[in-house]
């Protein structure tokens, strides 16, 4: 299995660093232009990397763009952990977790398009990067759930809610629904998963 789409451990400072640059770098490009604006030389040079230094780390640009896709959720855990889920019972916080997200791809359109658009493309990258995505997102939900509730039927929720979440948001980048109606569709799943654990 492809395990490109994430830094291993072999990976110096420096290392970390250029791969970190070039993944932002084609954060900022697809936001800018979408899918076709992810060009790996106009990445490379807004990086201030080597062409072939991309290569090193991302044999596609569907690669990269996964990549940027795991870094969103990262950046969406660093976020809830430093301003953990707020409301009055499991669905409210599970869906201002949600939100936060959703508020983040409304912001970015063309990101959102072109990251979703990479991650159905069927490129081999993507069953690292879907797993690696899929594992951020269920331990995010997971701080929305009850201190009491038991670890595998927490997972077993947080992994459902993680299907609709991927499923909502592929159909709304396909033109199916606004980001109301998705934010509708996790809703209605996060009652009939979570609401019994309050």
């Amino acid at each position: 299995m492809p395990t490109e789409t994430r830094p291993g451990p072999a990976l110096s400072r420096s290392q970390a660093a250029r791969r970190e640059r070039v993944i932002r770098a084609a954060q900022e490009l697809g936001s800018e232009g979408g899918y076709d604006a992810v060009q790996m030389r106009d990445v490379a040079s807004r990086a201030e990397v080597a062409l072939g230094t991309i290569y090193r780390y991302f044999p596609s640009k569907d690669a990269l763009l996964l990549a940027v896709m795991v870094q969103w959720l990262r950046d969406l855990e660093e976020r809830v952990g430093r301003k953990p889920p707020a409301g009055d019972g499991t669905v409210e916080r599970i869906m201002d977790v949600l939100r936060r997200a959703l508020r983040t791809m409304d912001r970015q359109p063309r990101l959102t398009a072109a990251v979703i658009g990479a991650m159905t493309a069927g490129d081999p990258a993507s069953v690292t990067a879907i797993g690696e995505a899929s594992a951020t997102m269920a331990r995010v939900l997971v701080t929305a759930f009850p201190d009491d509730v038991d670890p595998q039927l927490e997972a077993g929720a947080a992994k459902v809610l993680g299907h609709v979440w991927w499923s909502a948001t592929i159909s709304w980048a396909n033109g199916m629904g606004d980001i109301d109606w998705v934010a509708d569709e996790l809703r209605a799943a996060a009652e009939l998963v979570a609401d019994r654990f309050d």
